[in-house]
């Protein structure tokens, strides 16, 4: 149970687990830059543009200190008509045997309020900031070891959504779900109203 509940400490500092944890080693990625880019998913549902991208607009040093591998980056547009998302997931790079399995990050950057949002999520979540900024902290107790911070920006939403992989039968602690995740979402939201070309 102690091992458990520093779980989110050993996924925070992942510079400072011990030898039970075992991280890989992953590196930058150099990604081409240019002053214009095309967007992935152009929305003409009268809705703004959404002008953060998940998969570029997050550096690599970032992801590795927060203790995600950009290299398992996965690409995902989310077109529904009235509305669009764009989405990344991110694999987690601690192991720690008989504890922790693995982990995952999903960012999904939205052109809906968070007013949507709230009425959509209404039972699970609850009012917060992040660095100043409107946010929603959702919690399903119907989605076990996973935890979503919804930030209000210029064009909508950027949604911070995590899952552990416990290695074990008996789940991850509900206090813990979302432990370091409003540390991630902190480091990131600098990041979310700049304009990309």
């Amino acid at each position: 149970m102690r091992a458990v509940a520093s779980l989110a400490v050993v996924v925070t500092a992942v510079g400072c687990a011990s030898g039970a944890a075992t991280p890989s080693e992953p590196e930058a990625v150099e990604t081409p830059t240019s002053t214009t880019r095309t967007p992935r998913v152009v929305d003409d549902s009268g809705r703004p543009q959404i002008t953060f991208d998940p998969c570029l607009d997050i550096p690599d040093e970032l992801l590795i200190a927060a203790g995600y591998d950009p290299r398992s980056r996965k690409v995902a547009d989310y077109p529904m008509g009235s509305y669009t998302f764009l989405a990344c997931g991110y694999d987690g790079t601690v192991h720690i045997p008989g504890v922790l399995f693995r982990y995952g990050l999903n960012v999904l950057a939205g052109n809906v309020t968070l007013e949507e949002e709230l009425a959509k999520d209404r039972l699970i979540a609850t009012e917060t900031t992040i660095n100043g900024r409107q946010a929603l902290l959702e919690v399903d107790n119907n989605n076990q070891n996973s935890c979503s911070i919804a930030v209000e920006t210029e064009f909508g939403i950027v949604i911070f959504s995590r899952t552990y992989y416990p290695d074990h039968t008996r789940g991850v602690p509900r206090e813990q779900w979302c432990s370091g995740l409003d540390d991630l979402a902190s480091s990131i939201e600098p990041l979310l109203d700049l304009t990309h070309g």
